[in-house]
């Protein structure tokens, strides 16, 4: 059976998503489609709008086949870490190839760019920390320094969101060395940040939730841009719990545990740098609301998307010292999911996987795997008091979910 990866959060699974799969499927003559799926917390450091367990529901009737947890140190990361780690997990899982979809569409333009920066290497870093002396953020600095390099034809902009995480793809497939055939897709319609709809079906995850958390809060106002069962598993999420998940209810955590801590304890914190320690808590203090907090926190060398990763750490107490002590690459795959096709090829998969397999929680252990385990309590923890102790022990208790199509 020939499998094409796709490296996914689905916050929530959308239209966009399915003709990806669509798409993927087609691209490569797959028969299966293999999901590297971030757990709870994302990229963005942000708490997913529903848990890993709910939208691994959601990709496996949108025609995903199986679902492996991408490990928290690498989900909460910058976008080379989560590359590396997302390629290296669906390289282990077997797949033939990876199918991203980007502004470009054009994969040559990829391996152009890949090479171009590879022969330019030197004064690419030189540049890069020229624009982070000047007090730029690390993303902006890298777009800048990218433009300082006169790039000409068959290259992608690596302005645009979707191009950035494409091109760490491919450059983490290069690496590792890997066999992997890179493929991509063109965005349809909405684009990743859009934070409206512009569109009568297809919608960026970013304007799903944006409306799920507006005034109105009518989950009616997203039906049409989602599928049926994406819209009922969210209906049964919200009566199950009666919230969807955002960085507001796990604030009080945040402000806590900043009062709690010293700025020496606060420095041991993953990408808790340069004095931040010392901002963080002076604003702890006077600031009311998480958005109050991040705005206040937020200066043209930090990104929003950066200070959220860094207090997910926060929340998490995820150390330096163990964060940096994993490895370039995934040490075994979590599964959360799988239809009977995703069955049939795991069981072909276990006779020769590089990793093992682990499909119950208790019978493995792992430093990566207790990180994920500790993050997976503390998002429970978002959750109404009278449901909180049931999800709490999910971890443990939770099979992998198993769709029959």
């Amino acid at each position: 059976m020939k499998a094409v990866g796709v490296i996914v959060e689905y916050n929530p699974f959308h239209h966009g998503h399915a003709y990806h799969i669509k798409k993927a499927k087609e691209a490569t003559g797959a028969d299966i489609v293999i999901a590297a799926m971030s757990g709870n917390f994302l990229q963005r450091g942000e708490p997913a709008l529903v848990s890993k367990w709910t939208r691994t529901e959601m990709a496996l009737n949108g025609g995903v086949d199986l679902v492996f947890e991408l490990p928290y140190s690498f989900a909460v990361q910058k976008a080379d870490t989560f590359a590396n780690g997302a390629v290296s997990m669906l390289a282990a899982a077997g797949c033939d190839s990876i199918c991203f979809g980007s502004e470009s569409g054009n994969i040559e333009d990829f391996h152009h760019t890949y090479h171009f920066l590879e022969n330019h290497q030197l004064q690419y870093n030189q540049a890069i920390r020229q624009y982070i002396d000047q007090g730029h953020s690390y993303p902006k600095a890298l777009s800048l320094a990218f433009q300082s390099l006169e790039p000409r034809k068959n290259i992608i902009d690596l302005s645009m969101p979707n191009n950035i995480l494409g091109f760490q793809y491919v450059k983490a497939a290069e690496k590792q060395q890997s066999s992997l055939k890179m493929v991509t897709i063109t965005r349809k319609s909405a684009h990743y940040h859009d934070e409206h709809f512009t569109s009568a079906t297809i919608a960026s995850a970013t304007s799903i939730r944006k409306a799920l958390f507006s005034k109105n809060n009518d989950i009616a106002t997203i039906q049409s841009y989602v599928a049926d069962h994406t819209y009922k598993l969210l209906l049964q999420y919200k009566k199950n719990y009666g919230i969807f998940h955002d960085w507001n209810l796990y604030w009080p955590f945040i402000k806590l545990r900043l009062l709690q801590i010293s700025s020496d304890e606060l420095k041991e914190i993953y990408e808790v740098e340069e004095g931040l320690e010392n901002r963080l808590i002076s604003l702890a203090i006077k600031c009311e609301t998480f958005n109050q907090f991040m705005k206040e926190l937020k200066t043209k060398r930090y990104t929003w998307t950066r200070l959220q990763r860094t207090l997910t750490h926060i929340l998490t107490h995820s150390k330096k010292e163990k964060m940096q002590m994993n490895e370039e690459k995934v040490s075994y795959l979590r599964l959360l999911g799988m239809t009977e096709a995703g069955r049939m090829y795991l069981n072909r998969l276990k006779k020769d996987c590089p990793l093992p397999i682990i499909a119950k929680r208790s019978s493995f252990d792992h430093q990566q795997l207790a990180i994920d385990t500790k993050a997976a309590r503390i998002y429970a923890m978002g959750i109404p008091a009278q449901y909180r102790q049931k999800a709490i022990e999910l971890e443990f208790t939770q099979q992998p979910i198993y769709v029959r199509n």
